[in-house]
């Protein structure tokens, strides 16, 4: 099978270029040093390709992404790097300790009393370093970790993300300012114990020498998007929705990739060549840049997402190709829903 026999939309991952980008990250944080995120892609195949890489721990975002790779063997140990109070998610987590590391992410007396009530035995105190999201605030890091030990709960060290640097374009402020902000995690780790300092994203990758920052949680540099291109991290795109051309006139062409099949957040996808006017519920609407051909119906045509996280999490199945288009595979998404 080809890439233009598959049916559209369709998300099709390079597995060169996916390999490539692995390799880059493995070299810079080898081993535990990095815990892909999985909400990045969420997808077990993807995962054990990381594996491979020799990370064995891993960073999620929901319940589910914990529980579908416990059930595939993928991985060791994993951190629900987001808060929850659902009981029947936390007594599931709790009951896949039996097979492996979990760890959930806490940042208030609320989070881990619901933690304990699950019997969830190992916590990571969630620590606010400047992005208006969750974390409780670092002056108080010391005294949540002290009530889980109270409660007999294993408290294995601090997290923070600063996720409101991440597009920060000029190195050298970008730099200044994530230091601050981990300066910031390393006074509350101080306050907290415990082995692990974690924090980051593909953004920030790079940013942590001469911090105490000793695991980084980038996920987006596996397939990457558009948004984190222009940062000039080298990292390629991996991944397309492909989409088949299915209307045209003298002026624009019309694909089958649309607002269902596409992460909007970030912006307009992009289309190599071609200047998008606009995406609609099923449809996205390009027109030729510069020298580039019209497009013939039928015609299959690549298209970029901006933010590839949520995009990952609305199709079922990605299709694995080589750098001819030739479709080696299949994996399915199967992280998908919390």
């Amino acid at each position: 099978m080809h890439v233009n026999d598959l049916p559209t939309p369709a998300v099709v991952i390079d597995l060169d270029i996916l390999r490539r980008n692995l390799d880059t990250m493995s070299r810079v944080h080898p081993g535990h040093r990095l815990r892909p995120h999985v909400k990045a892609h969420k997808s077990s195949g993807i995962a054990a390709e990381q594996v491979l890489m020799g990370h064995r721990s891993f960073t999620c975002a929901t319940p589910r992404e914990i529980l579908g790779l416990v059930a595939t063997g993928t991985g060791e140990d994993f951190l629900l790097a987001n808060e929850t109070l659902d009981e029947n998610r936390l007594t599931a987590l709790a009951a896949a300790q039996e097979s492996a590391l979990v760890t959930v992410a806490i940042d208030s007396r609320d989070t881990l009393q619901a933690a304990d009530r699950a019997g969830i035995r190992s916590v990571i105190i969630d620590v606010n370093i400047g992005l208006p999201r969750c974390g409780v605030m670092p002056g108080e890091a010391g005294r949540l970790a002290d009530a889980a030990r109270v409660r007999g709960i294993n408290v294995r060290g601090v997290m923070g993300y600063e996720g409101h640097l991440m597009m920060v374009t000029d190195r050298d402020e970008k730099k200044a300012r994530v230091h601050e902000s981990m300066a910031v995690l390393a006074a509350a780790h101080a306050d907290v114990g415990g082995e692990i300092v974690s924090a980051g994203g593909t953004g920030t990758y790079d940013m942590f020498v001469g911090t105490t920052v000793n695991e980084v949680q980038a996920g987006s540099y596996a397939l990457m998007d558009t948004h984190y291109a222009q940062l000039g991290i080298p990292f390629a795109q991996a991944m397309w929705v492909v989409g088949t051309v299915i209307s045209v006139n003298d002026k624009w062409a019309v694909c089958d990739v649309g607002l269902k099949s596409l992460g909007m957040d970030h912006g307009n996808p992009t289309i190599e060549g071609y200047s998008v006017w606009f995406c609609s519920d099923e449809h996205t609407t390009f027109a030729p840049a510069g020298s580039s051909p019209r497009m013939r119906t039928g015609e299959r045509v690549f298209v970029t997402p901006a933010h590839i996280d949520p995009t990952m999490a609305l199709h079922d199945v990605a299709y694995v190709a080589d750098q001819y288009g030739g479709v080696l595979g299949t994996w399915p998404i199967d992280l998908r829903g919390w």
